[in-house]
């Protein structure tokens, strides 16, 4: 048996500003005390395109940058509610364009684990789990905990 310390890993949480987010958040704070790990928080913005007279058009850009500050501060808004302050250095914020199961998959390429709430902001509120976590469970690289909110 090697006497090596365990090299640290990487823990990828999404968070979308919902209750069960900051839940995964919490726990993936909680994990990473335990197993030596860096926590990386991602949030996923993404505008849809606007219907108009000529087919599918892109949102104005004033718009994509409103959603970016909007994603920027939600996940502040999260860190800063959820992990403790000793705990803060352990946490990078990622905000990221895309969708957010895309987002997701991508960031845990090379994680120890993937941390996501099991509903999110949207969806069917009688989903056992939201699409986004039953995407990331399917096709993760890494292991996936799936994290309830209270």
């Amino acid at each position: 048996m090697s006497s090596q310390p365990k090299e640290s890993g990487r823990i990828v949480v999404g968070v979308d500003g919902s209750p069960s987010s900051k839940e995964a958040l919490r726990w993936a704070v909680r994990q990473a005390g335990l197993t030596h790990d860096s926590v990386h928080a991602v949030i996923a913005w993404e505008y849809p395109p606007l219907y108009g007279s000529i087919g599918w058009l892109d949102a104005p850009q004033s718009l994509a940058r409103d959603m970016k500050v909007w994603a920027e501060q939600t996940l502040d808004d999260a860190i800063k509610e959820v992990v403790k302050k000793g705990d803060t250095a352990r946490v990078e914020p990622t905000v990221a364009y895309g969708t957010a199961a895309t987002v997701l998959l991508e960031a845990a390429r090379g994680a120890s684990l993937l941390v996501v709430g099991s509903r999110g902001l949207g969806g069917f509120s009688r989903a056992l789990l939201g699409s986004v976590s039953q995407h990331c469970t399917q096709h993760a690289p890494c292991p996936v905990a799936v994290i309830r909110g209270k």
